[in-house]
C-alpha cells in the first residue's frame, strides 16, 4: 500500500482494550477463570471514565471489549456506540490464543462476535487478540476471522517480547496471504530494531516526554497513521491487588497507575485521535450501515 494515502498527523488511531484488572495475561496463573464473577469488577467505572475523558477532548476511539464484559454490561456497550465509538472484539474470555485449542479459538472468536452484535445492534468488523497472540503458529486464525465476517484483525506487535511479538513481521497494514487485513501496532525503527512506542505499559512506565518524542519521531519519519493503545484498568490506581503473581508480573501491572490518566490526557490534548474504522474507512472497505442477521445467515449457511 503506498504510503502517499495516509495524512499520519492527523490521522492518529486510539484504542482501548477493555478488560478487568483481573483478566491480564500476567495473571492468568494466579487468577481462576471461575473465579472472575466473585472478585470486585471495577471494568465498568473505569471505561465510563475513559469514556468521560474522550468526550471532554473530542477524540473517538476503536473498543475492542471483550464478550465476557459485554454480557454483564449491555449499558457500557450501548454508550461506547451511542458516543461514535467503534466497538470491535477483544475475544470473549482474555485467553492468549496459543494456549487454547483451535476448537477453543474459534468458540472465543465467534461467541464474542455474536454477544458484541446482539447488545450493540451494530456490525462487528474488527478484532484484537488477547496479549497480541497471533504469531506463525496459529496464521490460519485470520482466515477464520474472514469467514466470521470481519474485515480487520489488529493482533501483532513486530517487536521481541517475552509474552507475544513477531519483530520481522510487517510494520504497516497489509493484507495477509488468508485474506483478512492485518494492522499491526505502532513501532519506531531505530538502529535496526523496532522499538514498541504504541502506549500501555511503554507509556505508564516511562516518563510522559518519552512517549511523546517517539510519536513525534514516528510521525516525522512515516506517513502510516500512529496506533495508541491502553486498557482501563491503567488509570485505576485504587484496583484490588492480586497475591501470588511474580515480580515482574506486578511491576509491569501496578507500576505508574497513578499517573496514566494524566499521560492519557496529555496525549488528548496533544494529538488528534480516530477510531480505526474512521481512519482506514477506505482501505477496508467499510460501510455505516450493515446487514447483521444476513451475515449470520451467510456464515451459517455456508
Amino acid at each position: 500500500m503506498p504510503k502517499s494515502g495516509f495524512l499520519a498527523k492527523n490521522n492518529n488511531i486510539l484504542t482501548v482494550d477493555v478488560e478487568d484488572y483481573f483478566q491480564v495475561s500476567a495473571f492468568e496463573q494466579v487468577v481462576e477463570k471461575h473465579s472472575w464473577d466473585s472478585l470486585v469488577h471495577r471494568v465498568e467505572g473505569n471505561t465510563q471514565r475513559v469514556l468521560d475523558l474522550f468526550a471532554e477532548h473530542n477524540a473517538t476511539a476503536t473498543f475492542f471489549v471483550l464478550g465476557w464484559v459485554a454480557e454483564r454490561y449491555p449499558k457500557l456497550i450501548q454508550r461506547i456506540v451511542n458516543e461514535g465509538h467503534e466497538l470491535a472484539s477483544h475475544g470473549y474470555g482474555h485467553q492468549r490464543l496459543t494456549l487454547m485449542s483451535e476448537h477453543e479459538v474459534k468458540r472465543d472468536i465467534a461467541l464474542s462476535k455474536d454477544i458484541l452484535e446482539d447488545i450493540s445492534g451494530t456490525q462487528v468488523h474488527g478484532y484484537r487478540a488477547p496479549s497480541f497472540s497471533i504469531n506463525e503458529s496459529n496464521r490460519w486464525v485470520f482466515s477464520y476471522l474472514q469467514e466470521l465476517g470481519f474485515t480487520y484483525s489488529s493482533s501483532t506487535f513486530p517487536i521481541k517480547h517475552d509474552l507475544y511479538g513477531v519483530p520481522d513481521w510487517p510494520r504497516f497494514i497489509h493484507k495477509t496471504a488468508e485474506g483478512i487485513w492485518e494492522i499491526p501496532m505502532s513501532t519506531l525503527k531505530m538502529a535496526n530494531r523496532n522499538l514498541p512506542i504504541s502506549g500501555g505499559g511503554y507509556c505508564r512506565l516511562l516518563p510522559f516526554k518519552f512517549s511523546d518524542i517517539a510519536i513525534k519521531k514516528y510521525l516525522q519519519a512515516e506517513q502510516f497513521p500512529y496506533m495508541f493503545y491502553f486498557h482501563p484498568w491503567e488509570i485505576d490506581a485504587k484496583q484490588p491487588r492480586i497475591k501470588g503473581a511474580t515480580f515482574k508480573s506486578n511491576f509491569r501491572h501496578y507500576t505508574n497507575l497513578q499517573s496514566m490518566q494524566d499521560k492519557i490526557e496529555n496525549l488528548l490534548k496533544v494529538y488528534q485521535w480516530q477510531s480505526i474504522q474512521s481512519v482506514y474507512q477506505v482501505q477496508l472497505n467499510l460501510h455505516k450501515q450493515s446487514d447483521i442477521q444476513l451475515l449470520k445467515q451467510e456464515h451459517i449457511s455456508g
